[in-house]
């Protein structure tokens, strides 16, 4: 299976501007690629994945990717998919958000591979030298206001209340001059980015043309937006947006996005996020259709995505933690893992008085959490079994807990049901 089939079979084709012909290229040896990605905020999050790991697809089989950070093309913005403007970054922002998403970027791809490494490029570096007026001339003269228009990005901002800025509306020159620069300093000869993007790239494919020949041959391919079973964006939480960087949503996070998708979305997200063999793929998939309350295809996903972005160990942990939140023990757990599981419950706060001498009585601190609402309902369920301390069941009514009961010296997890959780947390 060819780079190309294994991409459609995956999914991961939503438009090309010749797909014979590109394949006919690919036939005839590697070729450089690339995909861009504007530094809006300072990290990556889901919805960018599908361009990192298709540059990775394609690096694995032999070909030559190129990362993009869009040092000048953040500056303006990209008006596809956006019903408003977006607020304009300093230079300060831009430079702060490059940074950091570079070692995002830098993850996934090899760069240290002797034979096809990856390179990571930031736009500025060639736009920002260019004056106004050269750039009126050398680019814009070869764009047609007409054709402008009637792109997809535009007109739907053309039809909104807010409109779209001349700022936006030149977007798609900038993008078009970065496929340009690309080909002619490294040969690239294939832009690739989501169906929203389609525009842009076929700007770039014309404008080479126009400045080098018609008999210069570039290629764009798009892949789809993914999107939830209900049509809304992909890589949205009642939280927000979940983050490729670890500061902003932890890997316990990161794993539980990816654990609880969708059942009828499993199998296409197995396709699109993991390097899983066709083979473990549809084995998973049959697996599923058979049996989808296992939640084996679902297991798989998130430890697949989540050793790909934040590494083995960090997957492990988010595991580890995931366990807890499902009854688990709490043997060889470390604080760090731990500390993931209190930032996803409700925590209140105990005072290390409570658990000095003979400590404070199970019921009180039952209520205390939260879980139950009275002394009275505690003791029933207590009585019941449908108390657990530290993922234990405690049924005595009588029971005493003191330093000896706590995690890590400073924590105390109690359990109502299988699911209702809350912690006790003694403050630094």
């Amino acid at each position: 299976m060819t780079i190309l089939e294994e991409l459609q079979w995956r999914g991961l084709l939503a438009d090309c501007t010749d797909l014979d012909a590109l394949s006919q290229r690919i036939a005839q040896g590697p070729i450089t690629l690339y995909c861009g990605f504007d530094p809006t905020g300072d990290s990556l999050h889901v919805g960018h994945l599908m361009g990192q790991l298709t540059l990775r697809r394609f690096q694995l089989a032999g070909h030559h990717p190129i990362a993009l950070a869009g040092g000048a093309t953040g500056m303006v913005g990209d008006p596809s998919g956006r019903s408003s403007e977006r607020n304009l970054l300093t230079r300060e922002q831009l430079s702060h958000n490059i940074a950091s998403i570079k070692g995002q970027l830098s993850r996934l791809l090899d760069f240290e591979t002797s034979e096809n490494p990856a390179r990571l490029a930031d736009n500025a570096d060639w736009i920002s030298p260019i004056s106004f007026l050269d750039f009126l001339r050398d680019v814009g003269k070869h764009f047609s206001i007409n054709v402008m228009l009637a792109k997809d990005s535009v007109k739907s901002r053309l039809g909104s209340e807010t409109g779209i800025s001349y700022t936006e509306f030149s977007y798609q020159l900038l993008q078009a001059y970065d496929f340009l620069h690309l080909h002619r300093t490294h040969g690239c000869e294939l832009q690739i980015g989501g169906s929203d993007q389609w525009g842009n790239l076929v700007a770039g494919t014309d404008l080479i043309r126009r400045k080098l020949g018609p008999e210069t041959t570039t290629f764009g391919w798009t892949f789809p937006l993914i999107t939830k079973s209900d049509g809304t964006k992909f890589g949205k939480t009642a939280d927000g947006a979940v983050w490729l960087d670890p500061n902003k949503t932890s890997p316990y996070r990161f794993y539980q996005f990816f654990i609880n998708t969708e059942d009828a979305k499993v199998c296409e997200y197995l396709r699109k996020f993991t390097f899983l063999s066709r083979e473990e793929i549809e084995s998973l998939e049959a697996g599923h259709a058979a049996n989808p309350g296992a939640r084996v295809a679902h297991k798989a996903l998130a430890e697949a995505v989540t050793t790909i972005v934040h590494g083995a160990a960090a997957c492990a942990d988010a595991q580890k933690a995931s366990t807890i939140m499902f009854g688990g023990g709490l043997d060889g757990i470390s604080e760090a893992v731990f500390a993931d599981v209190v930032g996803e419950v409700p925590t209140m706060d105990a005072t290390l008085k409570q658990f000095s001498g003979e400590g404070t009585g199970l019921i009180d601190l039952v209520v205390q959490a939260g879980l139950c609402p009275s002394k009275g309902q505690a003791r029933k369920d207590i009585a019941a079994g449908g108390i657990y301390v530290n993922n234990e069941r405690s049924n005595d009514i009588t029971r005493q807990l003191t330093n000896a009961d706590l995690l890590f010296g400073k924590y105390l997890l109690l359990r109502k049901g299988k699911r209702n959780y809350a912690v006790l947390r003694i403050p630094a």
